[in-house]
C-alpha cells in the first residue's frame, strides 16, 4: 500500500505532478480553489520545457495540437526594435483548455479532483503545496484578456513601455491571449479589459491599445493578479512547495509555464519514495527544494537582473539601440532563462 499525496491547488505544476504520480501508482487527491474550466493571468504559451519531461508526466498527448510558434518580435512604445526566432518553438495554448485536459487526464488515470476546495497553507505531512504565488504586498498586478478577429503577423510579441511590460500570443480558434505586467497605479480606472487598455495608454502604448480596442474583446475571459513577489517564494523551510508556490520567474522570459511542468517532475521520485516508506516528510521536502534552487538558481538569477534592466528608460534605450544595430545576443540571453 502507498501513502496519499494530498496536492494544494490545481494549476500546471499540481495537476501534472498528480498525473505523474498516478502514473506511478501513487494515490493522489487535488484541491483546487476554483472550479475547471478557467481562465487565469498568464502569458498561455510553454517555451522551453523538454519533451522528456513532458513524457516522463505523462501528459505530452496533452500538447500534440499546441500552435507552434519560432518568430518572436518586440516593440517599445509602439516601434519595432527586434524580431527574431527561438531556439525552440513555443507552444500557444489557452489555461482554459489546458487546465481542463489535464485535469480530466487525471481522473482518467484514477487521481482524485476535489473543486471548490481551497486548503489551509499548513506544513502537513504528504501535502504539497502548488497553490501559486506566496500572498505578499507587492507593486506589480497582472492583466489578461483574449482578443478576436485580431490581426498580428505569425509568432509572439513583446511590448515594452514605461511602467511595465505585455505579450501577445495566438492560441487556438484564432484567439489571441493578451497579458501584461504593470506597476501598480491607483489613478486608472477601468472595468475589465478596459483597465488593461488604461494601463497600456498610460505606458506610452496608444496605438496597440487602439488595435486592441478595435477586436473583439471576450470579457469573461479577463482576470486580473496582484499580491505577489517575483522570484524565490519563502514558504518556510517545513513547506513542501512546486512551481509559482516554489519560484516565480519574470514573465517577459515565457518560461513560466515550462518551470511548472519541470517543478513538477522534481518532485516525482521523492514523493514516490515517501508513498512508499522509503524516505520520511522532512527528507522529501529538502530533496525537492535542493533539486529546484540547483536547476532554476540561474535562470531565475538572471531573469530578475534583466526584469529590473527592462523596466528602466536607460536600459530600454540601451536594448533599443542595439537591437536596431543587428547586435544583440538573442540566443545567448534566451540561454539564461531557459
Amino acid at each position: 500500500m502507498k501513502k496519499e499525496v494530498v496536492i494544494a491547488g490545481g494549476g500546471l505544476a499540481g495537476l501534472s505532478l498528480a498525473i505523474g504520480l498516478r502514473r506511478r501508482g501513487v494515490p493522489v487527491v487535488v484541491h483546487e480553489a476554483g472550479r475547471y474550466p478557467r481562465h487565469r493571468v498568464c502569458g498561455e504559451f510553454i517555451s522551453g520545457v523538454g519533451d522528456d519531461t513532458l513524457e516522463a508526466l505523462g501528459i505530452a498527448g496533452d500538447l500534440d495540437d499546441a500552435i507552434r510558434h519560432r518568430a518572436m518580435r518586440w516593440f517599445r512604445e509602439g516601434r519595432e526594435i527586434l524580431t527574431g526566432e527561438l531556439p525552440e518553438p513555443a507552444r500557444g495554448i489557452s489555461r482554459w483548455l489546458l487546465d481542463l485536459r489535464l485535469k480530466e487526464r487525471l481522473i482518467k488515470e484514477g487521481g482524485r479532483v476535489v473543486e471548490a476546495s481551497r486548503l489551509a497553507r499548513d506544513a502537513d505531512e504528504g501535502v504539497v503545496w502548488a497553490a501559486g504565488r506566496l500572498p505578499r504586498r507587492s507593486p506589480w498586478v497582472g492583466l489578461k484578456c483574449h482578443l478576436k478577429e485580431f490581426a498580428m503577423e505569425d509568432g509572439l510579441e513583446m511590448h515594452l513601455g514605461k511602467h511595465g511590460y505585455l505579450g501577445l500570443t495566438p492560441i487556438e480558434d484564432g484567439r489571441v491571449n493578451v497579458c501584461g505586467l504593470f506597476k501598480v497605479d491607483r489613478s486608472l480606472q477601468g472595468k475589465g479589459s478596459d483597465l488593461l487598455l488604461a494601463y497600456l495608454e498610460h505606458g506610452g502604448h496608444e496605438d496597440l491599445a487602439d488595435r486592441i480596442r478595435a477586436a473583439d474583446r471576450d470579457e469573461s475571459s479577463f482576470s486580473g493578479v496582484a499580491g505577489f513577489e517575483l522570484g524565490w517564494q519563502d514558504g518556510g523551510e517545513d513547506l513542501c512547495a512546486v512551481g509559482d508556490a516554489s519560484g516565480m520567474i519574470p514573465p517577459f522570459t515565457g518560461n513560466g509555464m515550462s518551470m511548472a511542468f519541470e517543478s513538477a517532475e522534481i518532485a516525482l521520485d521523492p514523493l514516490e519514495q515517501w508513498a512508499l516508506g522509503e524516505r520520511d516528510w522532512r527528507q522529501v521536502i529538502v530533496a525537492i527544494n535542493r533539486a529546484s534552487r540547483r536547476r532554476f538558481r540561474r535562470r531565475v538569477g538572471s531573469a530578475m537582473k534583466l526584469h529590473q534592466f527592462l523596466l528602466h528608460a536607460r536600459g530600454q534605450d540601451l536594448i533599443e539601440a542595439i537591437s536596431t544595430r543587428g547586435l544583440l545576443p538573442i540566443r545567448p540571453l534566451i540561454s539564461l532563462v531557459r
